[in-house]
């Protein structure tokens, strides 16, 4: 399940060029730089507060709103309809479709997103591809580089990458203060719980439920 096709609505972005054949999804990452310099020629359709920063090499497409505060350094392509809400940093090649939010403190970089991707409070988003409708909730992560030394291992797979995040499919729901470790790839309509620190690859309509033990006790009030 790393192709493209099985992860993602390959209609639900402009950039299907990027996605060929069987290989695997992550080998678009790397392609991304080269990719946004080959086809970005810089425009700005959207409504952008004057207190936001918006580097040389970004387009923003029609309805898109940008808010003060919010950093797009570029090259960058956001597609219309689109909320870049207060204190979001875009960096270097990212690539945002139609109809998505990125949010308050959320920090994107060398990432894709398909159209309706939802990014929306403290939320790190580095080396990674987003499917269609995807919802990562406040403070979810996706880490994108290891500790050790090495690329980033899928299943006993050399990805070929120092620094390789998530691909999240389509629908996929990631709940709060959940933490990807680099590699990580969640399947089509799968869930995972909040809190939730996830290794490895979780197949399409699947929930993980991360559950910690709490225990309740009596305050000592003599203890004040």
């Amino acid at each position: 399940m790393f192709t493209a096709q099985e992860l993602f609505d390959l209609s639900q972005t402009e950039h299907v060029a990027l996605f060929e054949g069987d290989a695997p999804a992550w080998q678009v990452l790397p392609l991304l730089k080269d990719y946004l310099e080959s086809i970005l020629e810089p425009a700005c359709n959207a409504s952008v507060s004057p207190l936001a920063v918006i580097g040389d090499c970004v387009f923003l497409g029609k309805g898109t709103v940008v808010e003060s505060g919010a950093c797009i350094e570029g090259p960058a392509i956001i597609g219309s309809n689109c909320q870049i809400r207060h204190g979001a940093y875009v960096r270097a090649n990212v690539i945002i479709g139609d109809g998505c939010v990125v949010g308050n403190s959320s920090e994107l970089k060398n990432s894709l997103l398909f159209n309706d991707c939802q990014v929306p409070h403290f939320n790190y988003v580095g080396d990674s591809i987003l499917g269609h409708h995807a919802h990562l909730s406040a403070g979810v992560i996706l880490s994108n580089l290891k500790s050790l030394p090495g690329n980033v291992m899928v299943e006993g797979l050399d990805t070929g990458l120092r620094k390789f995040g998530a691909l999240i499919g389509d629908r996929a729901e990631l709940g709060c203060n959940s933490v990807l470790n680099p590699g990580s790839i969640i399947g089509r309509d799968s869930v995972l719980y909040p809190n939730t620190s996830w290794r490895g690859v979780l197949p399409a309509n699947h929930i993980v439920k991360t559950r910690a033990q709490q225990e309740v006790m009596e305050r000592n009030s003599s203890a004040q």
